[in-house]
């Protein structure tokens, strides 16, 4: 029988997951969560699924303060980045990309058929709290 003063176990537990539905996030981009605050309790990452479908470009945004890596699981992805999105990487199936806290970037899939699929891990928990829009640089490499 506990007492009032037995201490309570916060010990998370361990769980299995499986992706929620995909649903737009602020980027225009489809996200199926994963591991995160919300379902988890995480307190320092998230995880989900992110498919960018067939041309489609992402807004210009940043995550605050959060590192972000990406994993391709299929398609291409492009992407721009840097503080007026001077710099260009393309990010194949089988390849890692790695965001640093505070730089603006703008995905997109350069396929006219082949949506891209990827795995994003991000050191903010919640799934579109950091994430802050830069419509400044919407127009840029249009």
């Amino acid at each position: 029988m506990m007492s009032e003063n037995t201490p309570v176990d916060v010990t998370p537990a361990c769980r299995k997951v499986r992706p929620g539905s995909a649903r737009a996030g602020k980027q225009k981009l489809l996200y199926a969560e994963g591991i995160s605050a919300q379902t988890v309790g995480s307190r320092h990452i998230h995880m989900q699924l992110a498919t960018l479908p067939p041309m489609i470009r992402a807004r210009a945004h940043k995550h605050e303060a959060h590192e972000t890596a990406i994993y391709v699981i299929s398609g291409e992805s492009g992407v721009w980045y840097g503080e007026n999105l001077q710099h260009h990487e393309t990010v194949a199936a089988g390849e890692f990309f790695y965001i640093p806290a505070n730089v603006p970037h703008v995905p997109y899939n350069p396929s006219s058929t082949e949506p891209c699929v990827t795995v994003i891990a991000r050191t903010d928990p919640n799934d579109q709290e950091s994430v802050m829009l830069l419509p400044e640089l919407d127009d840029v490499h249009r």
